[in-house]
């Protein structure tokens, strides 16, 4: 696919964890580069280099460092924005750059479940983009528009879903998360309260996860998204793990299944994405093993570049039908990488 010059992104909640993780994962893209940070009010107007406490374990790209730091609102000087802002600031953030002509890929939660607002897992639901003149319309956008991409929980689960509810159907599903501290951004969770203990409730993460996949898993059915009809009962824990979200799944079929077939869809699962080679894509998006103890957080999470979900001690259950587990990057595939297979398939369809 040829890309004629690269699009400017622009980064709100650039300073935090998914911020600088899309700032590392953006370097040397062939289709973006980053022109424009924004971040809270007390960094504004400051040099980027001087507001930001990199935390990553690689340096902090030349190109970024110089870059003056925006608040969050429109306009900035860029052609496409990706935000990874806490939900209560990106409902009205997200919105007023749409409404300004920006198109929006977001990570936050506040507009991922209206109707006529796409939930995109690329491999999965691409079609979905297609409500994107819908929201044009009821919401008055004239260029500008809201995709989102789920939780990093839920698209490690849907990962794994997808494939099933392809080739047998997909009635129920019992899923129960160990989660990694990345996934509360920084500083996070004290370390008095982690280490050496887990912590049994994150808060509005459950909800999420149990109405999340059915979207992204349901169809586009004229104007609007219509959510699948399984039901998902989600229980989602903190553990002293650095970056990789565990999940225990158990799912009922609609259709009658072995474990080899069960095995061999999740195996043989691709997309848009890898039709396409776009340059985030995973060549194999789900991963399956057969070690007794795999997979697991430290020896997996990274799996292609952190884009896969890995799936193992696949076997029958005895309530459900089968239970497995999986690990994904919660950070990667959860988050900042979700948003950039976003934007280099919306480059591929030509809305970017």
């Amino acid at each position: 696919m040829a890309v004629q010059s690269k699009r400017r992104v622009g980064i709100l909640g650039a300073t935090g964890t998914v911020g600088q993780r899309l700032i590392h994962m953006l370097r040397n893209h062939p289709y973006f580069e980053v022109t424009a940070l924004a971040a809270s009010d007390r960094s504004e107007g400051k040099r980027f280099a001087d507001v930001c406490n990199w935390k990553l374990p690689v340096e902090m790209p030349e190109a970024v460092k110089g870059i003056k730091v925006f608040g969050c609102k429109p306009p900035l000087d860029c052609d496409v924005v990706i935000s990874s802002l806490p939900s209560d600031i990106a409902a009205e953030a997200e919105a007023a750059f749409a409404a300004a002509g920006f198109p929006v890929i977001s990570n936050s939660s506040s507009y991922r479940m209206p109707e006529d607002v796409p939930l995109v897992v690329p491999e999965i639901n691409p079609d979905h983009l297609d409500v994107i003149p819908a929201q044009k319309k009821n919401r008055g956008y004239d260029r500008g528009y809201l995709v989102t991409n789920p939780n990093c929980t839920t698209i490690g689960l849907v990962m794994a879903l997808a494939p099933l509810q392809q080739a047998f159907g997909l009635e129920a599903v019992m899923m129960t998360s160990m989660q990694a501290i990345s996934g509360a951004g920084y500083p996070g969770v004290a370390s008095m309260d982690i280490v050496d203990n887990v912590m049994p409730f994150i808060g509005g993460e459950e909800e999420k996860v149990e109405v999340e996949p059915q979207k992204i898993l349901g169809k586009l059915t004229g104007s609007k998204i219509v959510s699948a009809p399984f039901k998902v009962s989600a229980q989602c824990n903190r553990v002293p793990v650095q970056d990789g979200h565990l999940e225990s799944v158990r799912v009922k079929l609609s259709k009658q299944a072995t474990v080899e077939q069960v095995v061999e869809a999740l195996s043989n699962f691709t997309g848009l994405p890898q039709e396409l080679k776009l340059p985030t894509a995973p060549a194999r998006p789900v991963i399956v093993r057969f070690e007794k103890d795999r997979p697991q957080p430290r020896l997996d999470r990274d799996a292609e570049n952190g884009m896969a979900t890995v799936v193992g001690r696949i076997s029958k259950d005895t309530i459900f039908d089968f239970k497995f587990t999986l690990i994904s990057h919660n950070t990667i595939r959860g988050a900042a990488g979700a948003a950039l297979l976003n934007a280099e398939l919306l480059v591929a369809k030509g809305l970017l």
